[in-house]
């Protein structure tokens, strides 16, 4: 699955609204804009600020010497070099520094300031810029300085070993930042790489060719050999073989696979081989669709950002401000050289403010969190459901699909009068042969298990709600539930009372009758998932009430109840009624998910605070969704809260370490300690500690990597 980034959309990691075709800038935050979806190939911005990096550092090595030589024991550089010499080999070390390693800063902090966006560029920018132009005008032009401006010996300060080590610092933050940000898209990698390049398609003719992925079309036939990766999604039409699916159910064990069968995309065939038909390829395939949501819910925002937000845009023009304050009191009361106290400091304010950290604090964890979740079998929709989850009180789960597998099987075959089981069986199958309802492909199978001989229905007619009628060997047959029965006038009699003790060992119960006369009962019990009882169990310690919505009856619906510890049943329920009843638990107070698998649930799941749709469902379904349990297991719901409480606990870490960083870190570099404890804030220190914050931020989100969840 490879992705074409000339036309791809590019987003911004602090501001996931911004969004356009192609790279460029953010013009937020300036920021490199990265892909959507990410891919394989080299990080330019990365490269780039590399490259200058290390042009920075080989420059600022010999500039540090030679600016503070006389503190190294021995030799002093002032016996070596004038002073004259030493201001101008720190002027040629110092400027392909700040001319050409600092560049992508000064036109990132000019672009903030003509979209009247300021940024973290417009702080660097204009620190470093004010440094070096100084440095240089006080270099070639010293009898231009007044004498607030010189130190006791007559001399002007420079500021070129600042200036140089600010932007080396600042470049080695960017590239370790940029680094740990490649991490974060791990999963969208891992993902990608887990499709297959090519295809073996049978052409028309009988010949098969190997194709791209890309030129794979619905309804083409596709040879499958052994240890292929399946290349789309689709169903086999000859063979057989076992399929490593654990990329999608995460279970370790082959999955045995028959014609008829349906594999997904991305498997890993074993020894067998089988041609399949395409039915979904490109973007629709599961795999695609999964990649996608993931790198959606990646650049999503969290509600808990807004504050972020909101601090961040005041954030900039207050510092700016406190600078210029910073720089009038040094330079009215501070010692001499007052002014050069001024500029300094005030450099150190620019510098160390950086808002950075603040920026990254809430994305990053999103990225890591949603990633980690993807690896796990839970997708995650945007950010907000991640944040919502952990506060969930009410689970209402839908019954078939659901709290069970959804795919009933036949148990008991009832016959009444002078019927046979094997005949009664017979024209049950027959009748619902051409049917895809699950309860029919449940007697079919059923039938066919016994290796009964089916006959021919003609005048079939489905009756919507109630059931199915037809003619069979001359005979008229009908099959469903009481109200088809009663219509059509038949009294099935004591077998009513029957009927209901099955139901109340969880079987759904169906009538036959022949010819006006009752002909026996077919049940069907749809099996319990496992894991469920554990999910419900887990979840109830947790505190969390669950609800079973189902169009069952009330005595299947409660017999399922008992064995699953459910606090409260609803049943009966048609689809558009089950919007209702979410409705219903919200304005209660409840904080309410849905988790369904069919598009009946779609409505209820997109109502809910959070939708949570089975990855064995339908499309319809995860769209409707905020959560996606990829092996629609019900144990997914826990894991998915304590990723949201792990995701949230680390989102408000990172936000107090940036602003603690941050308040306490402007009033040091503004020289607030000096008065009492002499303590001034180099500018390369506020470098180097504004590079550490947003590193340690980005550090901090990865940790969620190892969570155990």
């Amino acid at each position: 699955m490879e992705i074409n980034n000339s036309g791809a959309i590019y987003t911004c990691p602090m501001h996931p609204e911004v969004r356009q075709t192609g790279p460029g800038d953010c013009p937020k935050c300036g920021m490199t804009l990265e892909p959507l979806i990410a891919n394989n190939s080299e990080n330019a911005e990365l490269a780039d600020m590399t490259r200058r990096f290390w042009l920075a550092a080989i420059f600022s090595v010999p500039l540090v010497v030679i600016s503070m030589g006389d503190l190294i024991p021995g030799q002093p550089i002032s016996k070596i070099f004038s002073p004259k010499w030493r201001v101008i080999l720190e002027f040629l070390l110092a400027s392909p520094i700040c001319l050409w390693s600092a560049w992508p800063f000064y036109v990132r902090g000019i672009d903030s300031i003509a979209r009247k966006n300021l940024n973290m560029f417009t702080l660097i920018g204009l620190g470093v810029s004010v440094a070096y132009i100084y440095s240089v005008i006080a270099a070639l032009m010293p009898d231009l300085f007044p004498a607030s401006f010189r130190d006791s010996g007559g001399h002007v300060a420079v500021y070129f070993e600042a200036a140089g080590v600010i932007v080396t610092l600042i470049l080695l933050g960017q590239v370790l930042e940029l680094r740990a940000r490649n991490q974060t898209s791990a999963a969208i990698k891992k993902l990608l790489g887990l499709a297959a390049k090519t295809a073996r398609r049978i052409n028309n003719d009988g010949s098969e060719e190997d194709v791209p992925l890309e030129s794979v079309e619905i309804d083409d036939k596709i040879r499958v050999r052994p240890g292929d990766k399946i290349p789309v999604d689709g169903i086999i039409i000859e063979g057989q073989s076992s399929v490593d699916e654990s990329m999608i159910t995460g279970e370790p064990i082959p999955v045995e696979k028959i014609t008829g069968d349906k594999v997904i995309g991305g498997t890993v065939n074993g020894t067998g081989s089988f041609v399949m038909e395409a039915q979904k390829v490109g973007a629709e395939t599961l795999l695609a669709r999964i990649i996608h949501m993931v790198a959606e819910a990646q650049r999503s925002k969290a509600p808990i950002q807004k504050l972020a937000d909101v601090v961040s845009g005041y954030f900039v023009p207050a510092v700016i401000i406190i600078a210029m304050i910073t720089f009038v009191v040094w330079t009215t009361i501070g010692p001499e050289p007052a002014m050069a106290y001024g500029i300094i400091n005030a450099i150190a304010v620019l510098i160390i403010a950086c808002p950075c950290a603040l920026g990254l604090a809430t994305p990053m964890s999103v990225m890591v969190s949603t990633g980690r979740g993807a690896a796990i079998g839970i997708l995650f929709k945007d950010a907000e459901s991640i944040e919502i989850m952990r506060k969930v009180n009410t689970l209402v789960v839908d019954k078939t699909g659901t709290l069970t597998e959804g795919k009933p099987k036949l148990v008991s075959v009832m016959p009444l009068g002078s019927f046979s089981e094997e005949t009664l069986l017979k024209f049950a199958a027959t009748l619902e042969k051409g049917s895809e309802h699950p309860l029919a492909t449940a007697i079919v199978q059923g039938a066919e298990e016994k290796e009964l001989i089916f006959g021919t229905s003609s005048n079939f007619e489905s009756v919507t709600g109630k059931g199915v009628q037809g003619s069979i060997e001359g005979k008229s047959v009908a099959l469903g539930n009481r109200a088809l029965m009663e219509g059509l006038e038949i009294d099935f009699g004591d077998a009513y009372e029957t009927a209901e003790n099955f139901r109340s060992e969880g079987q759904t119960i169906m009538f036959v009758s022949v010819d006006g006369k009752p002909a026996g009962l077919i049940g069907v019990a749809d099996p319990i998932k496992e894991g469920t009882h554990e999910a419900i169990q887990a979840l109830h310690e947790e505190g969390v009430k669950i609800v079973m919505l189902t169009g069952d009856s009330q005595t299947t619906a409660d017999a399922v109840a008992r064995k699953l510890n459910i606090d409260q049943v609803i049943a009966g329920v048609l689809p558009e009624q089950k919007v209702d009843e979410v409705s219903r638990f919200q304005n209660l107070g409840y904080i309410v998910a849905m988790a369904g698998d069919g598009i009946n649930d779609a409505p209820a799941l997109a109502k809910a605070n959070v939708g949570i749709a089975m990855g064995t469902g339908t499309d319809v379904a995860m769209e409707s969704a905020g959560v996606t349990l990829v092996k629609g297991d019900l144990r997914g719901i826990v894991r998915a809260r304590k990723l949201s409480r792990a995701t949230i606990a680390n989102i408000k870490q990172n936000l107090f370490f940036a602003f603690i960083y941050n308040a306490a870190g402007v009033p040091v570099a503004a020289g607030v300690l000096f008065p009492f404890f002499g303590i001034l804030l180099s500018p390369m220190f506020a470098a180097a500690a504004m590079s550490f914050s947003s590193v340690s931020v980005i550090a901090n989100s990865l940790r969620l990597r190892a969570k155990n969840i």
